[in-house]
C-alpha cells in the first residue's frame, strides 16, 4: 500500500537510521521473527527482520560480494560450499558465479524469508534458485552442521542476523567446533560480526570462540552504507593461515578462472587483499597468538 510514513531501524536503542516508505510490500510474523518489506525512495526495496535492516536493493552487492568472493577466492579451489542463512538468495547467487563450485547447500531456518524474497526482491538471487548445483534447505543450520559428515565442505558462509533471537545459536562454541569438523583440511568459515564501532563485543566474543576450533582467526571489512556505523566486519576462521595472505595477482588469476573477474561492483583483487588490513580500533578486538 502507498504510504508516507517513516520506518525507524531498532538495532540500537539510542541511535539509528530511518527510511521514508514509498510503498509497503509485506509485513509478516513468521514462526521465528517479524519480517517487513517496503519500497523506499532512496534504497529500492528493503527487508527488515525484527526491525533491523537486512538488505536493500541499493547496496546489497557490497555485502554479498565480500562475504562470498573473499573466502572462495582465498581458498582457490572450493568445490562444496555451505551457506547458512542468507534467505534472500544473494549469497547463493554470488557463490554460484564461481565455475569451480560443484555444490552449494543453503540452509535457511525461516522459509518465509525465502518466499518473500522470491516474490518481492527477485533480482537479488536471479536464477540461483533454479541452478542445478544449488540445494536449498528450509531447516536449522545448527542441526545441519551437527549431522553433516566430516570433511563435507570446503567453505562455510554464515550470513545470519546478529547474535540475538534466531541468530544467537550460530555464535556458540559447539557450532564452530562442528564447522571445523565438517570442513576439509584447507577449509574456512566466514560470518558477519557486526559494525565494531557499535558492536565490538560481537567481534571480540565470536573471535574468541572461533579461535578454540581454528588456528587462524582474523576479520576483514566492507563498507556497506545501510549497516550504519562505519565498517562492517566479516569474521574469518581458517585451518590454513596461508589462505589469508594470497597476493592480489594470484587472487586476480583465480577470479578470472572462476569467472567472477570484472563482474563486481565493490570487490576487486586489491580490495580483497586490503580488507584484511584492519584499523587498530578493530584489530584490538581480535585474539592474539
Amino acid at each position: 500500500m502507498p504510504t508516507d510514513s517513516w520506518v525507524n531501524e531498532t538495532l540500537y536503542a539510542e541511535w539509528g537510521q530511518r527510511f521514508l516508505v514509498k510503498r509497503e510490500l509485506a509485513r509478516v510474523k513468521s514462526d521465528f521473527q517479524d519480517i517487513m518489506l517496503f519500497e523506499s525512495h532512496t534504497h529500492g526495496r528493503v527487508m527488515l527482520l525484527d526491525g533491523v535492516v537486512q538488505i536493500t536493493e541499493m547496496d546489497e552487492f557490497v555485502y554479498q560480494e565480500m562475504i562470498a568472493h573473499v573466502p572462495l577466492l582465498a581458498h582457490g579451489d572450493a568445490k562444496r560450499v555451505l551457506i547458512i542463512g542468507a534467505g534472500d538468495g544473494g549469497v547463493l547467487k554470488r557463490v554460484l558465479q564461481h565455475r569451480n563450485v560443484e555444490k552449494a547447500v543453503m540452509v535457511e531456518i525461516d522459509g518465509e524469508v525465502i518466499r518473500l524474497a522470491k516474490e518481492f526482491m527477485p533480482g537479488i538471487a536471479g536464477d540461483a534458485w533454479t541452478d542445478p548445483r544449488a540445494e536449498v534447505i528450509v531447516g536449522d543450520g545448527i542441526d545441519h552442521v551437527r549431522q553433516a559428515p566430516a570433511g563435507s565442505y570446503d567453505a562455510i558462509i554464515v550470513d545470519s542476523t546478529d547474535p540475538i533471537g534466531v541468530g544467537e545459536v550460530l555464535f556458540t562454541d559447539e557450532f564452530y567446533a562442528n564447522c571445523a569438523r565438517i570442513l576439509t583440511d584447507r577449509g574456512l568459515i566466514v560470518n558477519q560480526c557486526g559494525v565494531p564501532a557499535m558492536q565490538a563485543e560481537e567481534l571480540r566474543d565470536t573471535s574468541l570462540r572461533r579461535a578454540k576450533s581454528f588456528p587462524d582467526v582474523w576479520a576483514y571489512v566492507a563498507a556497506v552504507p545501510t549497516y550504519v556505523g562505519g565498517y562492517m566486519t566479516l569474521g574469518w576462521a581458517a585451518k590454513d593461515a596461508a589462505l589469508r595472505t594470497v597476493d592480489a595477482a594470484e587472487i586476480r588469476r583465480r577470479a578470472d578462472v572462476a569467472g567472477v573477474l570484472d563482474t563486481t561492483g565493490y570487490w576487486t583483487p586489491e580490495i580483497h587483499v586490503g580488507a584484511f588490513n584492519l584499523p587498530p580500533y578493530i584489530a584490538r578486538h581480535l585474539p592474539r597468538r
